[in-house]
């Protein structure tokens, strides 16, 4: 079954709407735009698919009751219209999914929530226990306390991350262009790439440095695709106007076929919804041992600690040239670990006592990540 025909079947999708796909031209929510994509998606429930959606727009739906004309550019009053809209654009999925007798519940999330094992967990159950209940998660990043989070790929990798953790049959990204081109839609030559099984398909695509295509801000798209892909979830990218095609398996919009590894929901997370809080530079024989070897970090193969970090938070391996080889929930703060360097646990839990008879870093709380190249 191709993708498109997986995502046509779904018996659970995810389906991630843009803020520009919402919005009147002064930044406003447009409730037109709503109804038309609600229309599309409650047709699509009444058929029996359970639907997760991810929406941006809170920060927009708060321009107009906080009286500013344009979006802040300052982060506290970002904060503030999104902490005001949020509750307008709930409320206004609400009355449009009740004139077909569905309800909503709203789920806000934050990379760092999901971070951690116990709130990732409790995340999954409230989705799952969500849909059981046939109601339609709303889900957003929780713009009001995010910091440089607020920007996180326009909820494209967060909508990923969540059809991994729904164990989602597909994703719809709903845009504001509709596909991807192999160069600036708005110019003359470009064409549509209409199926993408691989990163060769991708070969001198013009993704650009900036993360725009045209006005679609497509790397972050394209990384969604690849996160989803990458845990076996099918992904249509196309126009908010052709979301009905889309959801009925047509050949519109780009297609991202599912291939690769499954890795585990947690380590999803850790290597695309997390940041480094700091780094450990490790020793040729270090990096062999986790990144080679699958073994835990040790003390005895780290040469020097980054950054301020408490125990239990993400930071970031590097190999002796400086690159991040790796990612892990470190045990240890930060004043702790210099001098731990270069010992054993055995000389440790001797010296320190038996507490510190453990690794710096367990190996199932190790990513390794891939390096990022970026097309141009």
């Amino acid at each position: 079954m191709t993708g498109r025909e997986r995502i046509r079947e779904a018996a659970r999708l995810v389906v991630k709407v843009g803020s520009s796909s919402l919005t009147t031209p002064r930044g406003t929510i447009d409730v037109d735009r709503v109804d038309a994509l609600v229309d599309v998606l409650a047709a699509r429930c009444k058929a029996g698919t359970q639907i997760v959606l991810v929406s941006s727009g809170a920060i927009a739906a708060g321009l107009g009751p906080l009286g500013l004309r344009d979006r802040p550019r300052d982060l506290a009053t970002q904060q503030a219209a999104a902490s005001v809209g949020q509750g307008v654009l709930v409320a206004r999925y609400t009355s449009s999914f009740a004139r077909y007798g569905l309800r909503v519940g709203q789920v806000l999330l934050t990379a760092d929530d999901m971070m951690r094992r116990v709130h990732h967990r409790n995340a999954q159950r409230a989705l799952a226990r969500l849909l059981e209940l046939g109601i339609v998660p709303v889900v957003n990043e929780n713009d009001t306390v995010a910091t440089d989070e607020i920007r996180f790929g326009d909820n494209d990798r967060l909508a990923a991350l969540v059809a991994h953790l729904t164990h989602a049959d597909g994703l719809v990204l709903l845009s504001d262009v509709d596909a991807l081109y192999d160069g600036d839609p708005r110019k003359d030559g470009a064409t549509r790439i209409a199926e993408v099984r691989g990163p060769q398909d991708l070969e001198g695509v013009e993704l650009g440095t900036s993360g725009r295509v045209g006005t679609g801000g497509m790397i972050t798209k394209v990384e969604a695709a690849r996160i989803a892909t990458g845990a076996g979830v099918p992904v249509v990218l196309t126009a908010a106007a052709h979301a009905a095609q889309a959801l009925a398996g047509a050949d519109i919009g780009t297609c991202f076929h599912p291939g690769g590894r499954h890795p585990g929901t947690r380590l999803l997370w850790l290597a695309h919804a997390t940041t480094g809080r700091g780094r450990l530079h490790l020793d040729a024989g270090a990096v062999e041992a986790v990144v080679g070897g699958r073994k835990s970090l040790l003390p005895a193969g780290v040469v020097k600690v980054e950054g301020d970090f408490a125990a239990g938070d993400p930071v970031d391996l590097c190999s002796p040239s400086g690159a991040v080889v790796a990612r892990g929930l470190v045990n240890y703060d930060a004043g702790e670990i210099p001098d731990l360097l270069g010992r054993s646990t055995r000389e440790l839990a001797s010296a320190l006592g038996p507490e510190y008879e453990r690794e710096l870093i367990h190996r199932d709380d190790i990513v390794i990540l891939e390096p990022v190249h970026h097309h141009k």
